[in-house]
């Protein structure tokens, strides 16, 4: 199964697109990563412009890498208003591209990802990048921090459903 996860964000959107296999009907799942990166959009541009960037850009990446469901990261909390509006209009914009596309979208809470990748709610960024690096067989970490906090969401994912 091929899954999307995304690391909400206007300024930086991360993505990252795995494939999940279960062949050995095992409880052990494989992943290869497809494609992460991220979207980034201009500070000074019009809150609008960014939106509907964010939006065309992460249909251009679901076309392309044709993902069968999408998860997303839910806002847990922000200290700045302004800051927490901004990613939830951009966590909207992702879950609108994922449904039109079709997709299956599913949301999960920084603490559900934490648990699922390292068995311990308060892990650090560190511990989440290094579980992701693993899981995925990658030399490096990926980077930046946006783009491996996707990866973790579409791994937790894979976690909490039934790949075949």
């Amino acid at each position: 199964m091929r899954i999307i996860g995304i690391d909400p964000g206007t300024g930086i959107l991360g993505f990252g697109v795995i494939d999940v296999d279960n062949s050995s009907k095992g409880t052990t799942l494989r992943y290869k990563l497809v494609d992460a990166g991220v979207i980034r959009t201009p500070v000074k541009e019009d809150e609008t412009v960014r939106l509907q960037t964010i939006f065309e850009e992460l249909c251009t990446v679901i076309a392309e890498t044709k993902p069968a469901e999408m998860a997303v990261e839910k806002l847990f909390f922000a200290q700045n208003i302004t800051t927490a509006m901004s990613v939830a209009q951009a966590r909207g914009v992702a879950i609108v591209a994922g449904t039109q596309a079709g997709l299956k979208v599913s949301e999960y809470t920084p603490l559900q990802i934490k648990q699922a990748l390292t068995g311990y709610g308060r892990a650090d960024k560190k511990q989440m990048q290094e579980m992701a690096r693993v899981l995925l067989g990658l030399k490096d970490i990926p980077k930046p921090d946006d783009c491996a906090d996707a990866l973790a969401t579409a791994i937790t994912h894979s976690m909490s459903i039934k790949v075949d």
